[in-house]
């Protein structure tokens, strides 16, 4: 009988070498090491620095992002994780794994970060490291904020003036640079007399100013070029730019006694006008026949002229009674403007001393008998000017309305539920209230004066204020923000005053339309730090 033939296959049995260091039995590799020796032999982090430094700018609180952008970040955020990753130069030789931050106290001026990195030491071997890599933060200063610091290191100058005794115009600047974020070139601003100077590191952050201005205001601008150095060898030249801009002097609520040429030029529109609106052109309504005209920046400053009377010389009048002229009546711009006959006397006559008087004006779709009215008084006033002694005075009204007021909103003690930003620093011990306290502050500090400029300063913040509350197209242009909640004794001091006298029709700043304060923040559109890992694992 033959024998059978069976197939034997390999043997499935391991087999296994001595470790060369240790002795110890593992599975052939590469080395011929167990892990535990590779490791003690063998080190990946080798070349990654395990200490750094990360820059910090304390005047901003912005963070230095190789090579030379400063980006605002929060603490443990992955901006700053993707900032932390960049000073690891040794990162470019190994995979990395995963990354994040180990918590340590604010004040200890320490990151701390645990990183997780592969490395292929052998052929097929690949070793898997966790270590720890700590950054010191370095207080440094940013480019911005070392010309803040230093003197004399601008290099375009923007220097805007209007020739009026108010602020008015510079406060409502203020806030229109400040919504459309222009001074975020600026190096510095400064306060002078009739205006503001803003300085500039280059000629294009000035020359966008100029623009910015020549856009929401009727200017006129000219350039001056002094010159600092001169090297003859390579004709190079080291200079400062000044650029001088002159607002047209010329505000709402002004009377404008037009010169004979302009007003017939502007289909002959009465030469006796109110100004009513102030954008890159002033615009003019006659409050007899509601004619409206405009005046662009060019055709003024070719002959330039004053105004007859600003709002500061108004006076408070109240209205006795009103109608319109005819019926139907007549209206401009869409209704805002209401031709109308009324009756008024002046605020604070006596019984024996009151007068009436009859004008026309062209807020008869505001105003009602009983309100309160802002006017001046022409019949008897006496003015320097040449186009008003060629009017012909029998057709000069003996008074002229101009916005009707709320005097009962200001004798509440309610504070207002909003405020402003300004580009000037808060003062000690006051609110914040923009250009002109400043200074009057540093005049009654430093030379013992100032006391009448403060004092003007604040009733022209004030009047800024109460034109803000009681014009909705006014108030359309800015950013309000919420103001801090009243307290406990403020909210009962409020309920107890009286409401019998509060005006129906005053428009009231709706909370709604009310901004939260934030801070600006600059947040990278793409995180390094996330790139970075989705690199490292495709």
């Amino acid at each position: 009988m033959s024998g059978a033939i069976t197939y034997v296959g390999p043997s499935q049995q391991t087999a296994y070498v001595l470790c060369a260091d240790c002795g110890t039995p593992i599975e052939p590799n590469g080395a011929n090491l167990c892990v535990n020796c590779l490791r003690n032999s063998i080190d990946i982090t080798e070349g990654i620095p395990k200490q750094a430094a990360v820059n910090f700018c304390k005047g901003c609180s912005r963070y230095l992002a190789p090579p030379t952008q400063w980006v605002i970040c929060e603490m443990e955020s992955r901006e700053l994780l993707a900032i932390c990753l960049r000073k690891l130069k040794g990162l470019a030789k190994v995979r990395l794994i995963d990354a994040g931050f180990i918590w340590t106290e604010p004040h200890s001026k320490r990151l701390r970060v645990k990183l997780t990195i592969q490395k292929e030491v052998f052929s097929s071997t690949i070793l898997q490291q966790i270590f720890e890599v700590e950054y010191i933060i370095q207080g440094s200063q940013c480019p911005e904020c070392t010309r803040l610091a230093a003197k004399n290191t601008w290099r375009a100058l923007v220097q805007v003036r209007q020739k009026v005794d108010h602020k008015r115009t510079f406060l409502y600047l203020e806030q229109l640079i400040l919504k459309h974020n222009a001074d975020k070139d600026t190096i510095s601003v400064t306060e002078v007399k009739d205006g503001l100077n803003f300085f500039y590191a280059t000629k294009q952050h000035a020359l966008k100013m100029v623009d910015f201005l020549g856009a929401i205001a009727p200017t006129r601008s000219k350039a001056s070029e002094q010159l600092i150095s001169q090297d003859i060898h390579s004709s190079t030249t080291n200079a400062k730019l000044t650029y001088s801009v002159e607002i047209i002097p010329i505000c709402k609520d002004d009377i404008v006694c037009l010169p004979i040429k302009i007003a017939r030029s502007m289909s002959n529109i009465a030469q006796l006008t109110v100004c009513h609106r102030v954008g890159n052109q002033i615009y003019l309504i006659d409050p007899v026949t509601l004619t409206l005209g405009d005046i662009s920046a060019n055709v003024y400053w070719r002959a330039p002229f004053p105004t007859l009377v600003d709002i500061t010389q108004a006076t408070e009048y109240i209205v006795l009674d009103i109608e319109p002229t005819s019926h139907p009546p007549k209206t401009a711009k869409g209704g805002r403007f209401l031709l109308a006959d009324a009756q008024v006397s002046p605020v604070g006559g006596s019984m024996n001393s009151d007068v009436i008087y009859h004008t026309r004006t062209h807020l008869g779709a505001v105003l009602k008998p009983g309100d309160t009215v802002l006017g001046y008084m022409l019949g008897s006033a006496n003015f320097n000017n040449e186009a008003w002694e060629n009017l012909n005075m029998s057709r000069v009204p003996e008074v002229i309305l101009v916005r009707k007021t709320y005097p009962n909103r200001r004798k509440k003690s309610k504070a207002r539920a909003w405020k402003l930003k300004s580009m000037v620093p808060s003062l000690e011990g006051a609110d914040t209230i923009g250009l002109g306290r400043e200074r009057a502050e540093k005049n009654a500090r430093y030379r013992g004066a100032g006391a009448a400029d403060q004092a003007k300063a604040e009733a022209d913040y004030e009047r800024f204020l109460r034109d803000i509350e009681e014009d909705e197209e006014l108030r359309g242009n800015l950013n309000l923000f919420k103001a801090q909640e009243a307290g406990p004794a403020e909210d009962a001091m409020i309920e107890d005053s009286d409401v019998d006298d509060e005006e129906e029709d005053f428009p009231e700043i709706k909370v709604d339309d009310l901004l939260d304060e934030m801070d600006n923040l600059n947040i990278v559109s793409l995180c390094f730090a996330e790139l970075w890992l989705a690199r490292r694992r495709s």
